[in-house]
């Protein structure tokens, strides 16, 4: 057994698992939620700072609670469909083709629950509170696939508490702010190719995909974060938010990382790497970016109703660097990425069909963080364009409820994954095929 090479091949395995673990908890966070609202989601989210009626409002702009009438309880319930479906090939890093099929569908269907209560206090004041998902994603692979060395499971999932205030100075001004608990929970699992450091070594009776392990990935945390607003009127018809909602530094300092490594290849490990590939707790901090919306709504007449967003997203000041530290003898990673900002745009219009029914419609532009470059299987993300539609109904005075549904148009993004470190010189060249869907319903119920 040549000891010294074994003893090179596995600390560079160790580095780029490591680096694999940090890459699937940025990496899920790419994707960003706003399914906090029926009636918003029929409108493409359009007027999502500005337009009256809508209880999502708190957690948006806090300011818009001027627009809120009375004490009132919304809740909203968004079925997200999300398909993902690879097709590509594999490279061993003997060159050789990678075992393994496509994975199958790695996409979901996952519901998104929104609550939200506001309270007038006296004639200038409003309180609100809020409970919404502003982060979530999910991709799971058929255990096998071509490309388990990068990725088989990815799950992250951030639940926001808020507690919301604002002050009306005047019948066209008011400004808002609001604090909110921030609960992130994340767990991720990839395949470790063993078989491939082994045999690199000159280990008898290894190869490449020979004594596959698996590392998976668990940790949660609860962080608090904070967002303001203003809300100006020009006159009656018009109205204009701005709104900022903070980053949130997510610093996860009991997280277990658990390796599942096949018993003939842990003999070899404990005697040339003692205490690594070992399970054990670690920590990292993962930070979910800020955000700046401008939204404007315009009533054009006693039916038409216009709106328009612009959310930008900074993407790369949160994920400019992760470095996860290992309780155990495994060495620390850090990590670029190249996560770039983005941009959303929507617009969008309600129609009001009669005294109780009202009709929307709303189109939408959606930039991902994503690049060729960067892009992986975890989030397998590119742009998008939005086409909703909507309705509500109001039979009573009391009681009103909101339908929504959208559809993505997307193209088939690539992804080209070299052979490095982090997957052992597994290599993987393909492309996805994307689609998404999204139902929504909620009620709002005034007292």
């Amino acid at each position: 057994m040549h000891t010294a090479s074994t003893l090179a091949r596995v600390t560079a395995l160790a580095v780029g698992i490591a680096g694999a673990l940090a890459a699937g908890h940025v990496n899920a966070a790419a994707f960003q939620l706003k399914e906090n609202s029926a009636k918003g989601l029929g409108r493409s989210f359009a007027g999502s700072g500005s337009a009256a009626g809508d209880a999502s409002i708190i957690a948006v702009n806090p300011a818009g609670m001027r627009q809120l009438e009375g004490m009132q309880v919304q809740g909203d319930l968004s079925a997200i469909s999300f398909s993902a479906k690879f097709h590509g090939t594999g490279r061993k890093p003997t060159g050789q083709a990678q075992t393994g099929g496509d994975g199958g569908d790695a996409g979901m269907i996952a519901p998104v629950p929104a609550a939200y209560f506001h309270m007038p206090i006296g004639e200038k004041a409003h309180f609100g509170v809020s409970l919404t998902a502003p982060f979530g994603f999910k991709t799971e692979y058929d255990n096998g696939w071509v490309g388990r060395y990068s990725g088989l499971k990815t799950d992250l999932k951030a639940i926001d508490l808020g507690f919301a205030a604002s002050y009306d100075v005047n019948p066209y001004v008011s400004f808002g702010a609001s604090v909110f608990v921030e609960h992130l929970t994340i767990e991720l699992s990839n395949n470790i190719d063993f078989g491939t450091a082994l045999a690199q070594s000159r280990v008898p009776g290894y190869a490449p995909g020979s004594a596959d392990g698996k590392l998976t990935v668990e940790g949660d945390n609860n962080a608090v974060g904070w967002t303001v607003g203003g809300l100006f009127s020009p006159d009656e018809n018009t109205h204009i938010g701005i709104s900022y909602r903070s980053k949130v530094e997510h610093k996860i300092t009991g997280g277990d990382a658990t390796f599942a490594v096949p018993p003939d290849v842990a003999t070899v490990l404990n005697a040339v790497q003692p205490g690594r590939f070992v399970s054990t707790s670690g920590k990292a901090t993962v930070t979910l970016p800020a955000s700046a919306t401008l939204s404007v709504t315009h009533n054009v007449n006693d039916k038409w109703t216009v709106m328009g967003d612009v959310t930008r997203t900074a993407w790369s000041t949160a994920f400019d660097q992760v470095t996860i530290d290992y309780a155990s003898a495994q060495p620390d990673s850090v990590l670029e990425f190249g996560y770039r900002d983005t941009t959303f745009v929507s617009l969008g219009t309600d129609y009001k069909l009669s005294d109780t029914v009202t009709l929307r419609g709303g189109i939408a532009l959606d930039q991902t963080p994503t690049t060729n470059a960067h892009r992986d299987v975890r989030v397998p993300d590119t742009s998008r364009k939005w086409l909703s539609l909507g309705v509500g109904w109001t039979p009573s005075e009391n009681v009103e409820y909101n339908f929504g549904y959208l559809h993505l148009f997307t193209k088939d993004p690539d992804v080209i994954i070299a052979g490095t470190t982090n997957n052992q010189g597994n290599a993987l060249t393909g492309k996805y095929k994307v689609r998404g869907d999204v139902l929504a319903a909620s009620v709002n119920y005034k007292f």
